[in-house]
């Protein structure tokens, strides 16, 4: 069912048995999931099933620190939420993502990748991904052209992607919420507060407003905060009513640890004789590449942090420019136009053009590196207040001397792995060897907002356990990739679903036994 809160009598009351804040990837895949376990649902979009820019201008806020990109237009303010610009690249954790790294601080998952595996399989349908494979040797046999670079995997694997469409969740997964029995989807409910108990360990309701001038108010047995990792930081922060730091910020946690991946051209890789490399190649109409990744070993000997490397023909590689730039204008209509001019029509005909010569001689090299979780990257509340009275988010992104190290190490081992099989060489940009610890300004990000509420068993370092509930509250949940202790080297999507639907899984438990 689909009901307008702007259309509701003033003052209404509503009741469910959960209700879910947010409508984006996290928070349709938790409703459907949950669609057969309850009565009723009640499903919180804050914007409507359309793009709107008064709404979007809700997620208007500061940026400090690293550059970073206008905070308006990294994230979407309407049903299916950030769905909308997402490139549709996937990938799973590895292992090594959720151990304990001596010399990765503030590292370390309370849960383990097979607690997350298990739900890939799904995710990778909801996200119309291909077979859930992701084992090198498996895709070897499906195309005899893909050929790996023979390197030591040991040092440096090819790494296994696939391609969503992308899956736009406010289209495909519209008439599935709207015509469902139990799932009651209200747009134009932007949560303004959450009521607790006095001893603020349940929460009893949450008020909502619009631009109508209407407020109303959600009761539920359960609540789950899905609204992506900076707007959960921001809600949460806002909620000080009762709790003057904040809800769940009893140990100032909330809003800091933010995460990226630290994106950044890096280099060239030129080769002996031409050769397509179909294999590490995004062709026009690909649905799966590898990319070469630093081997867990090398992580734990040179005491780097995860990330990989993709490759474009040089050509190419020469004509783009760093994604800060090219997607930096804060009217996210603009920012959205280029990414799908950029992606899909310019690109995919530029790449059709030089995919047509088969072969190559050179590649750029583009790094994508996990973060260090660092405490001083972190979300905070600004002084300015939005139009619904809420104070906006002011992100400070901190990046660390081992994001460097990681960028710099895994170029050098791959030159090194090259140089050695005796099929070329590479050549690195001047920054990584400049002495400098800091990556340039021009370093980009995936527009991956990760951290805020970090999971951990103890609640002096992380917001949440290992169920995604926040520590001290009975029944608040956060959902996405908010949750993440480290934010891994691959793009968060895959996983956040899969987390969703365990998080999912863990509420129809809870509720069989309550």
């Amino acid at each position: 069912m689909l009901i307008d809160a702007r259309q509701l009598e003033n003052n209404s009351q509503i009741e469910g048995d959960i209700c879910i804040i947010g409508a984006g990837a996290a928070g349709i895949s938790i409703a459907l999931e949950l669609e057969n376990t309850f009565k009723k649902i009640i499903l919180l979009e804050g914007g409507g099933m359309e793009y709107d820019d008064r709404i979007q201008e809700l997620y208007n806020g500061k940026i400090t620190g690293h550059p970073y990109y206008p905070m308006k237009a990294s994230r979407l303010h309407y049903f299916g939420g950030s769905t909308g610009h997402w490139g549709g690249m996937c990938s799973t954790f590895d292992d090594i993502d959720f151990e304990k790294r001596d010399w990765v601080e503030n590292s370390g998952w309370p849960i383990k990748r097979e607690d997350i595996a298990k739900y890939y399989p799904k995710a990778t349908s909801i996200l119309d991904l291909g077979p859930c494979e992701w084992n090198l040797d498996y895709w070897l046999k499906q195309d005899p052209d893909f050929k790996p670079l023979p390197l030591d995997e040991k040092v440096i694997w090819s790494k296994m992607w696939q391609f969503s469409p992308p899956t736009r969740f406010g289209k495909k997964y519209k008439d599935a919420i709207v015509n469902s029995k139990t799932i009651q989807l209200h747009i134009y409910a932007n949560v303004v507060d959450l009521d607790a108990t006095e001893s603020i360990n349940s929460i009893t309701q949450v008020t909502v407003k619009n631009y109508a001038g209407k407020q109303h108010t959600v009761k539920a047995k359960n609540f789950i905060l899905a609204c992506s990792a900076m707007q959960n930081a921001r809600v949460l922060l806002a909620c000080n009513k009762q709790a003057p730091k904040g809800l769940g910020n009893d140990n100032d946690l909330v809003g800091r640890y933010f995460m990226e991946h630290a994106e950044i051209k890096t280099g060239e890789l030129w080769l002996n004789h031409t050769d397509k490399l179909k294999l590490y190649l995004m062709e026009q109409f690909t649905k799966v590449r590898a990319e070469l990744a630093i081997s867990p070993e090398k992580q734990r000997e040179l005491q780097v942090l995860n990330g990989s490397i993709s490759l474009m023909p040089l050509e190419m590689s020469n004509k783009t420019i760093p994604s800060v730039k090219l997607w930096s204008n804060d009217d996210p209509r603009k920012s959205l136009d280029t990414f799908k001019k950029y992606s899909t029509l310019d690109k995919r005909n530029f790449i059709q053009r030089f995919f047509s010569k088969s072969i190559y001689q050179s590649y750029g090299l583009f790094t994508r590196v996990e973060q260090l979780p660092h405490p001083e990257s972190r979300v905070v509340l600004s002084n300015e207040k939005d139009e619904l009275g809420i104070p906006r988010a002011n992100l400070f992104w901190a990046l660390s001397p081992i994001d460097k190290k990681t960028v710099f190490t895994i170029n050098k081992l791959l030159g090194q792995q090259i140089g050695a099989a005796g099929i070329g060489r590479v050549k690195l940009k001047e920054f990584l060897l400049d002495g400098d610890v800091q990556l340039p300004d021009y370093t980009s990000g995936g527009w991956h907002h990760l951290g805020t509420t970090r999971m951990s068993d103890d609640p002096k370092h992380g917001v949440v356990d290992a169920n995604c509930k926040i520590h001290g509250i009975d029944n608040l949940y956060i959902a996405g990739s908010s949750c993440y202790t480290t934010g891994g080297a691959v793009n968060p999507t895959l996983t956040v679903v899969a987390i969703s639907l365990r998080l999912a899984n863990h509420i129809k438990e809870k509720m069989a036994i309550v």
